[in-house]
């Protein structure tokens, strides 16, 4: 038993001594963590230091977002209960991948209760993808329902703003017809970040009714809006959006996170122009961080693309069964 626990406690010193970064290795015995291990960490959590503990979700967010092999769920779970709301929020970010809807309860205890604004706007956040869930028929409706009518009561309600966002973007997913109007009541807001959510909304909403809302978004002087623009034309595979999106990225002012979103969004929406485009920034970049992300982008470039044809094709065979039945 002592051989199991050893190694596992040699972190946890390094957590009590206030170290400011853990190793790869260290970070990685957090993953699929043992119950021996785990129970030794919450004896010892009392006595880490409030900003170690905060900094060691960060790390282990980071990793996660960058290593799909590592799960934190089992460490997550037992942190939404801990009383310091920014490790209970980081907790809430590092289940963002898990779809287990006994999370639906304790996310929406937090959203309606916790005394923390900033928790209750991870659990709005945190709550969007069982409204997706719900959309795409894989957790029960009545279960969607709860969820959709938790995060309509937040935005209609007088809380702070940010959670109110927050689950107006959460329940962009969804299909209800009010939705469409609370989008829109937002969109016509002179607040950029309520219109910045309003755009976030309609790129979850798979309506390319938005597409006149998105386009001229995508230029927009404030930074959040015209990220969120760029984002919701890929998402809604906007096809007007490539030439604005090609031409924006010819500048040479853009922003890293704007050239990324733009990027990213031109291999969602596909065109043999993309493709060429991505290809060269890949030449002209020295960065390996970089050409792995652009690399990314030409496979899903890829994948958009072969959706497309398969799209096409489906509608091939109902065009032929209908000619037969006719």
């Amino acid at each position: 038993m002592n051989e199991l626990k050893l190694p596992f406690q040699k972190t946890i010193d390094e957590l009590l001594a206030g170290k400011k970064s853990l190793s790869r290795s260290s970070l990685r015995s957090f993953s699929d963590i043992d119950s021996v291990s785990l129970n030794l960490l919450l004896e010892a959590w009392p006595r880490i230091a409030s900003d170690r503990k905060r900094l060691l979700l960060e790390e282990l967010q980071t990793l996660s977002d960058n290593d799909t092999l590592v799960s934190f769920d089992d460490l997550a779970r037992v942190l939404l209960n801990d009383p310091d709301a920014q490790v209970q929020a980081g907790a809430i970010r590092l289940l963002d991948e898990c779809n287990d809807t006994k999370l639906i309860p304790v996310y929406l205890k937090i959203l309606s209760s916790d005394k923390d604004a900033s928790a209750r706007a991870e659990a709005a956040s945190a709550l969007g993808k069982f409204v997706q869930l719900g959309e795409l028929e894989e957790i029960p409706k009545k279960t969607q329902g709860r969820v959709e009518d938790a995060l309509l009561e937040k935005i209609n309600s007088e809380d702070d703003p940010n959670v109110r966002r927050q689950a107006l973007e959460a329940i962009g997913y969804s299909s209800r017809r009010e939705v469409i109007t609370l989008i829109e009541s937002a969109f016509h807001r002179e607040n950029p970040d309520w219109q910045a959510s309003a755009l976030f909304a309609m790129g979850r909403s798979s309506d390319e009714r938005w597409e006149e809302n998105v386009i001229p978004k995508i230029l927009d002087e404030n930074p959040r809006v015209q990220l969120a623009a760029i984002e919701a034309a890929g998402e809604l595979g906007l096809i007007p959006a490539r030439e604005i999106l090609l031409k924006m990225l010819e500048e040479d002012e853009n922003d890293a996170l704007v050239v990324n979103a733009a990027v990213w969004s031109l291999s969602q929406i596909g065109g043999e122009d993309a493709r060429i485009y991505i290809e060269s920034l890949i030449d002209e970049t020295e960065d390996d961080d970089q050409v792995e992300f652009l690399e990314e982008a030409l496979d899903n470039l890829a994948f958009t693309e072969d959706l497309a044809k398969f799209d096409l094709l489906n509608l091939d065979l109902e065009d032929d069964l209908i000619d037969k039945e006719e």
